[in-house]
C-alpha cells in the first residue's frame, strides 16, 4: 500500500472541494484525510494503490465543479496509520 500526502492550493476552501474529496476518496477505496488550513489551502493524505491513488490526483488537480485548482503539491508517505475509510479533519 502507497500513501501520498498532498496540499492542494487556489480556491479550494468554501466550494464543497473537502467533502467532494471525501466522496472520490470513499469511490476509489482510499483510507485517508482531508482538512482545510489557515492558509487557504486544503491538505490531504491518502493511502490505497498506484491506480487508485492516480486517479485521486486526477481528480484532485480538477476538484469539484466551484472549485480552481492552481496547484497539487505531492510527496510520498509512510503508511504509520492503521486507519480505515477515509474522513474529513478539522484541524
Amino acid at each position: 500500500m502507497l500513501c501520498r500526502h498532498y496540499r492542494v492550493s487556489g480556491k479550494v476552501q468554501g466550494v464543497f472541494y473537502r467533502a467532494s474529496t471525501c466522496d472520490i476518496a470513499h469511490q476509489l477505496g482510499l483510507s485517508g484525510w482531508v482538512r482545510n488550513m489557515t492558509d487557504g489551502c486544503v491538505e490531504a493524505e491518502a493511502c490505497g494503490s498506484k491506480e487508485q491513488l492516480n486517479k485521486f490526483e486526477v481528480w484532485l488537480k480538477q476538484g469539484p465543479p466551484m472549485s480552481v485548482v492552481d496547484k497539487v503539491e505531492m510527496s510520498e508517505q509512510i503508511n504509520q496509520s492503521d486507519q480505515n475509510g477515509f474522513e474529513i479533519r478539522y484541524r
